[in-house]
């Protein structure tokens, strides 16, 4: 009985496309909770549409780009389809050089490009949530509906 169940179990896991939303706390969904962030809204989207994919929130608020480079194999499992990468400016605000930053996103990039895995760059949907005025009083984090809307965009691109 549990061999079968395990057989069943693992048939449906296998059925979905996993997506994985690599991030700091924009991706986690800082002020607005997990459920209300643009991964969860992702995924309830999809789903709504007919698409049964599992979306992963693996922001971290705070993240940097080497914190994510570090966490990558952990944070993004085989049998990953597509990584939403939504980094943000925490390298800046923490001191870490351009350049350096710049190597961890491609490093980053490549390794994912290696695992055959698509990435998708999110920083330009919520920067645009926030330019709309998306933007909790804080002025850095997108709203619920800031979040919406990064969802939206993206289901768009997830084929």
């Amino acid at each position: 009985m549990i061999l079968i169940c395990l057989l069943c179990c693992a048939a449906t896991t296998t059925s979905h496309a996993q997506i994985v939303a690599l991030g700091a706390s924009s991706t986690a969904g800082y002020g607005v909770g997990a459920s209300a962030s643009f991964p969860a809204q992702l995924e309830a989207i999809l789903r709504a549409r007919g698409r049964p994919m599992s979306v992963r929130n693996a922001g971290i608020s705070g993240d940097t780009t080497g914190g994510m480079l570090a966490r990558l194999s952990n944070a993004v499992p085989e049998g990953t389809k597509i990584v939403i990468l939504q980094i943000a400016g925490n390298d800046a605000m923490k001191g870490m050089s351009l350049a350096n930053a710049q190597a961890n996103r491609a490093e980053i990039r490549k390794e994912l490009h290696r695992r055959g895995i698509r990435t998708i760059e999110a920083d330009g949907y919520g920067m645009a949530a926030l330019r709309s005025g998306l933007r909790q009083p804080d002025g850095i984090h997108m709203t619920a509906e800031g979040h919406r809307r990064v969802a939206e965009q993206l289901a768009a691109q997830i084929r």
